[in-house]
């Protein structure tokens, strides 16, 4: 996390120290974020001198990349490229008795680091994190940091670039600048041998650094529970590079859980002749799980039905780059709609999710990015190995990560000559699965979608994926119900589809009578295959209905381990240039700036305890159909009974059933009005507490003809700048609401547009939802009117000028 006390370029380390030697003694470890003021240089050259000598670096603060927009503009492809990063370290005073490390959270894809004109060290791998030791390269006063990264094409580093998500380039997170005891403590390894609701155990292995073979070295560790109180505590002598600190018969532990997520703080101190050189802190979750054979999962004893979503870790506007408070508030999005399971896909990803999810509750899959691109040779094999130990190493203390994955979909689209070679694939595969039980015997390892490696690991989850890349969502429960005999630990990873915000049908397109009804499996190539990722509308409400049915099965399934839907938030591909907004992966329960769908609320009924109700939908408010035929509307909610009104009357009261679809029975037939209709949703929860939802729909009787135009109106934001929207209308000046085709943005004059984010307002190029879409502009200032146009083939162009005031 970010450090406010220091924001200067040139920065003094003495004042590092004073801080530090009053908060917790003179030979603490001492952690500085030193994020702001660098300089970037966008050029390939692997020379530092020519890196030095150019005079066209840019300032910025990190973390950066440089794929933060032109992986999602409408241009093909997106920088694969060296760049430099520089930044000068004023060390006014260097203490002999120290060493001194940068520490990179992530840099992707490959990164050596310069001190002073010599290369300190460097890294393979893009999403963990490394240190290096820059103690022999610095010097008292002015100290210059050079750090090449590269996220060019290469075959010999995971994940092979196949993947159906973008490989951003940069330091992509937090830089910090350490500084530690010449004696000190490396790293502490915690593990709960025991752990039942009367008494549990603790073990810590602590590994030390002590170079000069100093004598009366001792470790402390204190143990306290979640409340501070402390608990346990002992001292033993340091004999060798590890020490092991053991607590038994800990009396009813507070335990770590999905609801309470109980952490006790270890905090370890290195004492050197009664003089303590060095501390470090941890935290620890006590608590157990298991995986039944052919049944459900348990967490401390009881029955959990994982409830679960995906993230990949970007954000409109900065990619890869987001801060900790945008990395946080997707977690807290997800545990909000009730979410206790997050599988990180396909790579690990920053330290701020961890320790997210282990103050939120969130039970984490963690996952080494071996996704496609087949087996590699010895150099492949080797840093994958290498990022494997690397993962577990570093997360090893987080009671929240149940299961180290070791890869998705590995076979697919090989990279290299027999990469998709079963043998040799479940040979490595074995390999990496002895390395990670060999490393922490505590939890599981899992693939998602090998078959042939699927008796290796401890969990595996198939491809599901009904009613989107094959035969109908009705099949679902058929699916599980093979899976669940055929895998002795199985998990379904994966399902969902795209959804286009403010896009709806009275009659979404299911596939029926066009489709094969039967199957679930994903096919690797998609021309010969019918389903509803191809024919399908993209609707909101479909993918409502598509997930409705999915939890409809798995919460009323006792034997059913649970699922994870596919993904949390909209996310960037180089696959899809041709979807709706242009190389995005759309399938998100929130928008790619984290704005809930429809769908959100789906799962945020079946899943969250904090009562609410929601109309389906707050983006469907434009409407058409004959007079007196009546609509069947849903309302999602969580409370024990629903009351609908329509115009100020009351529709009915309806009691929410979990063994009812759709909405858990939530639904009304409307006759809706000409013109202007309200509709309030009051639920009422089981202690008498009410919550409501209006929403309002103009509704007409007349069904718009052909588009022959564009309208364009603009409305200015509260944050001072405008959303343009184009509407589709035809020869009578109806909005033409069956009209999907795309719509080209363009600024003249007097701002710009806030293009190339990835969101529903934030494309040039966007498919319309009902006959509409907008674009943000971006006013520049000058009190000159901003112009604007929006065309397609069949509309050439349309005009518009907007006064700033």
């Amino acid at each position: 996390m970010k450090n406010s006390l220091y924001q200067n370029n040139t920065f003094s380390i003495i004042a590092l120290f004073v801080f530090f030697q009053i908060c917790l003694g003179s030979f603490a470890q001492t952690k500085m974020n030193i994020n702001e003021n660098w300089l970037y240089l966008e050029n390939h050259t692997s020379n530092i001198n020519e890196a030095q000598k150019a005079t066209n670096w840019t300032s910025l603060n990190l973390p950066h990349t440089w794929n933060a927009e032109d992986a999602t503009d409408l241009n093909p492809g997106y920088r694969r490229d060296a760049s430099w990063y520089q930044k000068k370290l004023n060390i006014t005073q260097i203490d002999p008795n120290k060493r001194y490390y940068l520490y990179f959270e992530g840099s992707n894809v490959t990164t050596k680091v310069y001190v002073n004109g010599k290369e300190a060290g460097g890294h393979i791998g893009g999403y963990i994190g490394f240190t290096i030791d820059i103690t022999n390269f610095i010097k008292e006063g002015n100290n210059e940091i050079f750090v090449r990264v590269d996220n060019s094409y290469d075959i010999e580093v995971i994940p092979s670039q196949k993947s159906d998500f973008f490989i951003y380039g940069g330091i992509t997170r937090d830089v910090w600048l350490l500084s530690k005891y010449k004696n000190h403590i490396e790293n502490l390894k915690i593990t709960t041998p025991e752990v039942s609701a009367k008494k549990a155990s603790l073990n810590i292995v602590a590994s030390t650094v002590n170079p000069d073979n100093a004598k009366d070295l001792s470790l402390t560790v204190v143990l306290k529970n979640p409340k501070g109180k402390k608990v346990a505590s002992k001292t033993i002598p340091v004999l060798d590079k590890t020490t092991i600190i053991r607590f038994e018969n800990l009396k009813n532990p507070e335990l770590w859980d999905t609801q309470k997520p109980n952490l006790y703080k270890v905090t370890a101190f290195l004492s050197e002749k009664n003089q303590i050189r060095d501390s470090l802190n941890e935290k620890v979750g006590f608590r157990w799980f298991e995986f039944k054979d052919h049944g459900p999962f348990y967490l401390n004893g009881k029955r959990l039905l994982i409830r679960g979503t995906h993230r990949h870790e970007e954000q409109a506007g900065v990619g890869a780059a987001m801060s900790n408070e945008q990395h946080r508030a997707d977690m807290e999005s997800i545990k909000k709609m009730g979410a206790n399971f997050v599988r990180l896909a396909h790579y690990p990803q920053d330290p701020e999710i961890y320790k997210a999810c282990d103050e939120l509750g969130l039970l984490v899959w963690d996952e080494l990015p071996w996704c496609r691109g087949g087996i590699g040779g010895e150099l492949w094999q080797t840093n994958t190995k290498n990022m494997l130990a690397e993962i577990i190493n570093q997360n090893y203390n987080h009671p929240s990560i149940i299961i180290w994955s070791l890869g998705n979909e590995m076979n697919w689209l090989p990279d290299f000559p027999d990469g998709d070679n079963t043998e040799k694939t479940n040979v490595f595969l074995t390999e990496l699965n002895d390395i990670a039980h060999k490393m922490d015997p505590t939890r599981k390892t899992a693939i998602r979608k090998y078959y042939e490696g699927s008796q290796i690991v401890d969990v595996f989850s198939p491809s599901i994926w009904s009613g989107w890349y094959s035969g109908s969502y009705k099949n679902y429960q058929k699916a599980i119900d093979v899976y669940k005999k055929e895998y002795k630990h199985f998990i379904h990873a994966e399902y969902g589809g795209d959804s286009h915000v403010g896009r709806h049908s009275e009659n979404p397109i299911t596939g029926e009578n066009i489709i094969k009804s039967e199957g679930w499996e994903e096919a690797i190539v998609q021309t010969k295959v019918a389903n509803i990722a191809q024919i399908g509308d993209w609707s909101e409400n479909y993918i409502v209905d598509l997930f409705d049915w999915h939890l409809h099965i798995s919460e009323n399934d006792p034997t059913f381990v649970g699922n994870v839907q596919w993904a949390f938030k909209d996310f960037a591909t180089p696959l899809r240039p041709e979807d709706d907004i242009p190389y995005m992966n759309q399938k998100g329960l929130v928008d790619r700036n984290g704005n809930p769908k429809d769908a959100y609320y789906v799962f945020k009924s079946y899943w969250s305890e904090e009562p609410f109700t929601y109309i389906e939908s707050h983006t469907w408010t434009e409407r058409q159909g004959p007079e007196n035929m009546p609509r069947t509307l849903s309302v999602f909610s969580n409370c024990e009974k629903v009351t609908l009104f329509h115009q100020g009357k009351s529709l009915g009261q309806k009691q929410r059933n979990l063994s009812v679809y759709p909405a858990n029975g939530l639904t009304w037939d409307v006759n809706f009005q000409k013109g202007e209709n309200i509709l309030i949703a009051v639920g009422e929860t089981k202690d008498g507490k009410k919550v409501s939802d209006t929403i309002k729909v103009n509704y007409r009787f007349n069904k718009n003809d052909t588009a022959t135009s564009l309208q364009l109106s603009s409305q200015k934001l509260k944050n001072g700048n405008y959303l343009v929207t184009a509407i589709a209308i035809d020869n009578n000046n109806l909005r033409c609401l069956d009209y999907e085709e795309s719509v080209y943005f363009q600024c003249l004059k007097g701002g710009k547009t806030m293009k190339s984010q990835g969101t529903p307002t934030g494309s040039e190029s966007i498919k319309m939802a009902n006959g509409k879409a907008s674009i943000e502009v971006v006013p520049d200032r000058s009190g000159a009117p901003i112009e604007m146009t929006a065309l397609n083939q069949s509309f050439k162009g349309e005009y518009l000028k907007i006064l700033v005031n």
